[in-house]
C-alpha cells in the first residue's frame, strides 16, 4: 500500500511551481488529490501529472479559484468535502511577492495585497478545514519562506507577511496539538519556478544571484521541497509540531557582508 493510500491532500497553488510539484510527490504516494490555482489550463496540467503516476480520475479534483476572494475560498473546502467526504493535508502553498519598501508610493497597497494573499487567506482557509482535520487527525503544511526568518532587502511587505506565516505556524500548532493535529512550515529560499521571472530578471541572472546568496552556491529546485512537505505530512514526521524547516542551502544562517 503506498504511504497516502485513502489519504486526501488539498494543495493550494497547485497549478505551477512548488504546489504542482508537491502534488506530484503526493499522487506518487497513493493520495487523492484537491488541487487549487487560478490559471485553467497549467491546473489541468497538474492534474494530468498526477494521473500519470497511476491515479483514477476520481482522485484528483480540480478548483479553479482565487484565494483573495472569500467567497472562492469556502467553496474551495465545500468542493472537497463534497467530493472526499474528508481532509487529512492541508497544503498552505499559494502566495507570492512583491517588491516593497518604506519609500514605495504604493507601499500600502502593496502591504494589503501581500497581507491578504500570504496570510489572511491561510488563516481562512486553514480555520475552515480544521474541524476536517481534527475529526481526521490530519496536519497541515505552511510554505512560508527563508524571508520568513531572515530580511531580504526591497521585499519589505512580502518579509512581513513571511513572518506572521512562521508565528501563525506556531502559534495554531500550539492550538492543535491538543486536538491531534500537527501543523509545520517549510522556509525555502531561491527556488527555480515560473515566479521567480516576475522580479524582471532573466534566468541567468537569477541563477548568478543565488550562487552568490546561498551558502551551497546555488538555487533549489520545486522537487527538493516536495519530499520534506510530504515529509511534515507523513507518520514519519508524527511528533513534530511547530517547526519552520529551511530549504535554502543554508541562506538562513549566513551573514551579509
Amino acid at each position: 500500500m503506498a504511504e497516502f493510500d485513502g489519504k486526501v491532500v488539498l494543495i493550494t497553488g497547485a497549478s505551477s511551481g512548488i504546489g504542482a510539484e508537491t502534488a506530484i510527490e503526493f499522487a506518487a504516494s497513493g493520495a487523492s488529490l484537491a488541487l487549487v490555482g487560478r490559471d485553467e489550463e497549467r491546473l489541468e496540467k497538474s492534474a494530468q501529472a498526477c494521473l500519470a503516476k497511476g491515479l483514477t480520475k476520481d482522485k484528483v479534483l480540480t478548483i479553479k479559484a482565487d484565494m483573495c476572494v472569500e467567497d472562492d475560498v469556502k467553496r474551495i473546502m465545500e468542493s472537497t468535502i463534497t467530493h472526499f467526504g474528508k481532509l487529512d493535508v492541508l497544503v498552505n502553498n499559494a502566495g507570492r511577492g512583491s517588491p516593497s519598501s518604506l519609500s514605495s508610493e504604493n507601499l500600502m497597497e502593496n502591504y494589503d495585497h501581500m497581507i491578504k494573499l500570504n496570510v489572511r487567506s491561510v488563516l481562512q482557509i486553514t480555520n475552515l478545514a480544521a474541524p476536517h482535520l481534527i475529526e481526521s487527525k490530519g496536519c497541515v503544511v505552511n510554505v512560508s519562506s527563508v524571508c520568513g526568518k531572515r530580511v531580504m532587502a526591497g521585499m519589505l511587505a512580502y518579509n512581513i507577511a513571511k513572518a506572521a506565516i512562521d508565528q501563525f505556524t506556531r502559534c495554531t500548532a500550539l492550538d492543535l496539538a491538543p486536538k491531534g493535529v500537527r501543523v509545520n512550515a517549510v522556509n525555502p529560499g531561491t527556488i527555480m519556478t515560473p515566479a521567480q521571472t516576475v522580479y524582471g530578471m532573466s534566468l541567468e541572472q537569477i541563477h548568478e544571484r543565488a550562487s552568490k546568496v546561498h551558502p551551497m552556491g546555488r538555487a533549489g529546485e520545486a522537487s527538493e521541497v516536495a519530499p520534506a512537505i510530504k515529509f511534515l505530512a507523513s507518520n514519519a514526521a508524527s511528533f513534530i509540531t511547530g517547526e519552520t524547516l529551511s530549504i535554502d542551502g543554508g541562506r538562513h544562517v549566513s551573514c551579509a557582508r
